[in-house]
């Protein structure tokens, strides 16, 4: 079975974020997509201090919640990342959870899919939607979209709740994230996986 990994970077495990995302969560077990949401917004995450060190071990140096889900994620088909809006980006600690995650494991992230979600009471959500799906676009991840930004308004749950729109813009969203997946793995059976270069890598260290 196809499993998706649910990242909620909100220190409220029932707040706005939470709400957006079990709106996914009934359409992926819906779809016959296992899900596992993660509470990582209320963890004492440190950021990335540019060791180098995963690069000889494999795995980030500091062994936290990012060694742990970093296993996850390998035997994932997609990712759902979702944050609550603070100062127009996301919240700080699941930024450093995924800089390391995504910088620290070395397997392909190739056509896995991704999909970000972000909550606000007003503004701030497509800036902080952008800094997420970046994540996915730099290690070749499929991105999936909804009917509108992957985002919802609210100050509490309950406001949430009455976004019409923004729910049905989550639950159209993980019916795209499912077709996708199942779409990937056929075509990757048929087909098999594309060719990906590696090698070039542009640097000017002469200044010319």
């Amino acid at each position: 079975m196809a499993k998706v990994l649910i990242l909620n970077g909100s220190p409220n495990a029932k707040g706005c974020t939470a709400t957006a995302l079990q709106e996914m969560v009934g359409i992926f077990d819906a779809e016959g997509i296992e899900t596992e949401v993660i509470q990582l917004g209320n963890k004492d995450i440190r950021g990335c201090i540019s060791c180098g060190k995963c690069e000889q071990i494999g795995k980030c140096v500091f062994d936290d919640e990012v060694n742990e889900i970093a296993k996850k994620f390998e035997e994932a088909d997609g990712m759902v990342v979702g944050s609550p809006v603070y100062y127009a980006s996301p919240n700080g600690t699941i930024l450093s959870f995924l800089d390391r995650l995504f910088y620290s494991t070395p397997f392909s992230k190739n056509l896995k899919v991704g999909a970000s979600v972000v909550s606000a009471r007003r503004g701030g959500n497509t800036a902080t939607f952008d800094v997420l799906n970046k994540y996915f676009t730099n290690c070749g991840m499929a991105v999936a979209s909804g009917t509108y930004w992957n985002q919802v308004h609210g100050f509490t749950a309950e406001d949430v709740k009455k976004d019409l729109e923004g729910l049905q813009t989550m639950r159209n969203l993980a019916r795209n994230m499912s077709f996708m997946i199942k779409a990937i793995a056929d075509a990757k059976e048929k087909y098999g996986e594309p060719e990906i270069e590696r090698g070039a890598f542009t640097s000017f260290p002469d200044g010319k």
